[in-house]
């Protein structure tokens, strides 16, 4: 019997946003796409990351998979805590 392939709810909720996101556009034609879903999602995913290790940089350096020092550049630049 073959595995049914496990849910993947981030993958779901990112394809439901976008295609809100191009409902609400009616029609026109979206500019930086990349750059915008980026912006949107980044800032969130750190302060989330950091909650949930309790702030510990450390923690959530190897959490996200990137080095103290990007996640340090990262949390300034969004003024993070």
């Amino acid at each position: 019997m073959a595995k049914s392939k496990k849910p993947e709810p981030l993958r779901e909720a990112v394809r439901d946003a976008l295609a809100h996101y191009f409902e609400q556009l009616d029609g026109t034609a979206p500019n930086d796409l990349h750059q915008l879903v980026m912006q949107q999602v980044e800032q969130p995913l750190f302060e989330t990351v950091m909650a949930f290790t309790g702030g510990n940089q450390s923690k959530a350096a190897t959490l996200l998979g990137i080095s103290r020092s990007t996640l340090r550049k990262k949390l300034a630049h969004y003024e993070i805590e």
